[in-house]
């Protein structure tokens, strides 16, 4: 898996995290090993820009994803998945702090992004949030996702909660 990790965010952030967490998912979502995927981290006027110009809404967001190719996880275990460009998922650091901060749980900036980050990659595979049915499906598969990972990190305690609108 080619993966990408640009921070022009002006924030340390834990870069290790988030290949190794988009790394995991894009594996456990049977992506072709041989795609690409970019994730760029940004900060807040960088955000709110892309926010406007790619959804016409104000201010800055956690998270956006660009699908290239639009791949999809294969449909059945034999069949081959399919090789190419995912795309680019865009963090934003600011915006993860502050999220991470009310959460219900309380969790760090770097969680956030990691959660953030495997939003991004199932986006980028087709998965939305805009019904209910969408929601509880792409939400359960991002926490198996992230617990799945976290417990390979040896990482105890309460996965974060989705913060994602």
């Amino acid at each position: 898996m080619a993966i990408d990790v640009n921070n022009e965010s002006g924030t340390d952030i834990d870069e290790r995290a988030v290949l190794d967490i988009a790394r995991y998912a894009l594996a456990r979502m049977r992506i072709h090993p041989l795609s690409e995927l970019s994730v760029i981290v940004v900060d807040a006027d960088a955000m709110e820009q892309l926010h406007i110009q790619w959804m016409d809404l104000p201010g800055p967001t956690d998270v956006m994803s660009f699908p290239m190719d639009e791949l999809r996880p294969p449909a059945k275990d034999d069949e081959e998945p399919p090789q190419g460009l995912l795309g680019d998922i865009v963090l934003c650091p600011e915006v993860a702090k502050k999220q991470g901060e009310e959460a219900p749980t309380g969790h760090s900036m770097d969680e956030e992004l990691q959660l953030l980050t495997v939003h991004g990659v199932l986006h980028l595979l087709g998965y939305d949030h805009e019904e209910a049915d969408e929601r509880a499906e792409m939400f359960g598969l991002q926490a198996a996702i992230v617990d799945g990972w976290r417990a390979e990190q040896g990482v105890t305690g309460p996965s974060p909660a989705p913060t994602v609108r």
